[in-house]
C-alpha cells in the first residue's frame, strides 16, 4: 500500500498540474503582456529530487526517496503556447533502489512579463532497480527493469535580465510520477536469486535548474518610423521642431537619422529631432522627411513624412474675465483682459462699460459700481497692435439689490417658580415679581412688543382637583401684575399654559414682525378665571 503521506503529495502534485494548465490556458485567452519574444527551444537542466515510500508487491519492501538526482529536456515549442518536451532523469542514489526515465508529451507554458509558468504531461520508460535488502534475514536483489513512466505536473521560470535574456531560472517544477516495473514471479525472502514481484511506484518529483533559450518563435517585427512637427502651424520666423519615433530598433544596434524637405526648406539635425527654419518661407503648407537605418536589410530601415503650414500675420485676439462677476451696489470688480497677437506685436488695452465708471490701460482694469442701478453691466475689452489691427471681446457683471434686513426673532426672558410658597401655589411672589419688573422694562423699551406667558403645573396638581388649573392661574396671576402695577396694556400680553412638569411661568418677548411659535401649548381663556382674576388684582397690590 502506497505511504498516506506521499499519496498526499501525490494528489498535492496533481492539483498544481491542473492550476498550471488552468493558468496557461486563462492566459491565452486573455493575451496576458509579454516580456521577450518568447523562445523556439528550451533546455534545461538541473537538481531533481524524487521522494516515495511506495512498495514492492507482495513483499512490502518500501522503495525509498532520493535527495540526489539530475534532471534535463529539452522543449521545442510550434508557437508562444504549445510545444512538445523531452525530459530525462536520473535518481541513481536511493538507499535500496535506483531510477533512470526517459519520457515525452505536450508542454504548455504561458510567457508573462517577467516569468514563464507551463504545464506538461508526459509518459515513456522507466528503468528501476530495486527495492534491494541485504539483511540475512531479508536477503532479496531486483536487477534493472524497464517499465512504464508517467509525468504531470508543471513550474515557473524567472527570466534572468542580462545576456539578452538568453537564461531564466526555474524557481520550481512539481511533478507527480508514477512508475510501474514487473520484475517477474515474486520468490519470498531470503533468497539468492530475483526476489521478483510487481512496483506501483505513486512518487513526487521536485526539480530547479537553469533554463537556456534558443530561437525565437515569433521572427522580430520590421522597423518602423513616424515622426511629427511641432508646432503644425507657424507664421514666417517661428521655430519648427520635428521629432521622429522609430520602433523595433535591436537594443544592440544603432540607429542613423537624416532629415531633408521640400525646396527651400532647411533642417539641421542628425538624431531623431530636427529643427526647422521658417523665416525665408512663404506662407504655404511644406514637407519634411525622415530617414531611421540599423542596416541595410529590408525591415532595417524605414522612413516618414510631416507636413507643417505658414501662415500669413493675423490679427491679435482677446478675451475678458471680471472677478468678482457678482457684486453688492458700490463694490468693484477687476477686469482682466488676455490679449495675444500671433506674431507677437506689441498691444495696447482700452475699456468701456455700459454702467458705472472704468479705469485701466494696461491688461487689467478697475470696474466701479458706484451710483449704478441693479443689474447687468456689460465691459468691453479691445486691443490694438502695432498694425492697426484690432480686437475685442465682453464680459458682464451682476450687481445685485441689497439684502433685506433679518427678520426679527422672539427670544427667552426669565422664568417665574411658583415653589415657595406652599400655601398659595398660584401667588405672585418678590421673586416673580423682580422677574416682571426686568419684562415690564423690556416692554417700555420696545413699545411695539409684545410677551408671552405660558404657565405650567407638576404632576401633583394635575391629579388634585383643589389645585386644578393651577398652570392658567399662574399665567393669569403674572399679567395682572404687568397690567395692574405696571401699567402694561393687557393687549400685549398673550396667557398660555404649557406641559412642562414644574411650578413655573415661562416668558418670551415677541419684537414687531416676529411670530411666537405656541407648538405645545395651549391659549388661556381668561373669561373663566373671572373671580381668579379679581383675587389676584387684591393679593398683588396687598403689601
Amino acid at each position: 500500500m502506497v505511504h498516506r503521506s506521499f499519496r498526499n503529495i501525490g494528489r498535492f502534485a496533481l492539483a498544481a498540474c491542473a492550476v498550471s494548465i488552468g493558468a496557461v490556458s486563462l492566459n491565452a485567452q486573455t493575451a496576458a503582456p509579454m516580456g521577450p519574444n518568447p523562445s523556439r527551444v528550451d533546455v534545461f537542466a538541473g537538481y531533481s529530487y524524487f521522494g516515495t515510500h511506495s512498495p514492492l508487491n507482495p513483499s512490502g519492501v518500501q522503495y525509498s526517496s532520493d535527495n540526489y538526482g539530475a534532471i534535463g529536456s529539452v522543449a521545442y515549442y510550434f508557437n508562444k503556447y504549445v510545444g512538445g518536451e523531452v525530459v530525462f532523469v536520473a535518481h541513481p542514489d536511493g538507499n535500496n533502489d535506483s531510477l533512470y526515465t526517459i519520457s515525452a508529451g505536450p508542454i504548455f507554458r504561458a510567457p508573462l512579463q517577467n516569468f514563464t509558468v507551463f504545464a506538461h504531461g508526459l509518459a515513456g520508460g522507466a528503468d528501476l532497480l530495486g527495492p534491494n535488502d541485504d539483511s540475512a534475514a531479508g536477503f532479496s536483489h531486483n536487477p534493472y527493469q524497464w517499465g512504464v513512466g508517467l509525468t504531470a505536473g508543471g513550474g515557473m521560470d524567472y527570466d534572468i535580465p542580462y545576456f539578452n535574456n538568453r537564461f531564466s531560472l526555474r524557481l520550481f517544477e512539481a511533478d507527480y510520477r508514477y512508475v510501474h516495473a514487473d520484475f517477474g514471479p515474486y520468490n519470498a525472502a531470503p533468497t539468492p536469486g530475483v526476489g521478483g514481484g510487481r512496483a506501483n511506484i505513486n512518487a513526487v518529483d521536485l526539480n530547479t535548474g537553469i533554463v537556456a533559450h534558443f530561437g525565437h518563435v515569433i521572427p522580430p517585427p520590421p522597423v518602423t518610423y513616424a515622426c511629427a512637427v511641432s508646432p503644425a502651424t507657424v507664421f514666417p520666423g517661428d521655430p519648427v521642431t520635428v521629432t521622429g519615433t522609430a520602433t523595433n530598433i535591436a537594443p544592440k544596434k544603432t540607429a542613423e537619422y537624416s532629415w531633408s524637405g521640400d525646396s527651400g526648406v532647411t533642417v539641421s539635425g542628425t538624431s531623431s529631432t530636427g529643427n526647422i527654419d521658417t523665416k525665408s518661407l512663404a506662407p504655404g503648407t511644406y514637407n519634411v522627411k525622415g530617414h531611421v537605418s540599423e542596416g541595410k536589410k529590408p525591415g532595417e530601415f524605414a522612413d516618414c513624412t510631416a507636413s507643417f503650414t505658414v501662415k500669413a500675420f493675423e490679427p491679435p485676439t482677446i478675451s475678458c474675465s471680471a472677478s468678482p462677476t457678482t457684486l453688492a451696489p458700490g463694490d468693484s470688480s477687476t477686469i482682466t483682459a488676455s490679449g495675444m497677437s500671433p506674431q507677437n506685436r506689441p498691444l495696447t488695452y482700452s475699456y468701456s462699460s455700459t454702467a458705472g465708471s472704468i479705469s485701466g490701460s494696461s491688461s487689467t482694469a478697475t470696474l466701479s459700481t458706484s451710483g449704478a442701478a441693479p443689474g447687468t453691466i456689460t465691459v468691453t475689452c479691445n486691443v490694438v497692435d502695432d498694425k492697426g489691427q484690432t480686437a475685442s471681446a465682453t464680459t458682464s457683471v451682476s450687481v445685485s439689490a441689497p439684502a433685506p434686513p433679518p427678520a426679527p426673532t422672539t427670544s427667552a426672558l426669565c422664568s417665574i417658580s411658583f415653589e415657595r410658597d406652599k400655601a398659595r401655589p398660584v401667588r405672585v411672589d418678590n421673586e416673580a415679581k423682580a422677574c416682571l419688573d426686568t419684562i415690564a422694562l423690556s416692554l417700555q423699551r420696545s413699545t411695539d412688543a409684545k410677551v408671552a406667558i405660558v404657565g405650567n403645573e407638576d404632576a401633583k396638581e394635575m391629579k388634585s382637583k383643589k389645585l386644578d388649573k393651577s398652570a392658567a392661574e399662574r399665567a393669569i396671576n403674572a399679567k395682572a401684575y404687568l397690567v395692574t402695577e405696571k401699567g402694561i396694556d393687557g393687549s400685549r400680553v398673550t396667557l398660555y399654559t404649557g406641559t412642562t412638569d414644574s411650578k413655573t411661568a415661562t416668558t418670551t418677548l415677541i419684537p414687531a414682525g416676529a411670530t411666537y411659535d405656541s407648538a405645545g401649548a395651549t391659549p388661556v381663556d381668561e373669561s373663566l378665571f373671572k373671580k381668579v382674576e379679581k383675587k389676584v388684582k387684591h393679593i398683588v397690590h396687598k403689601k
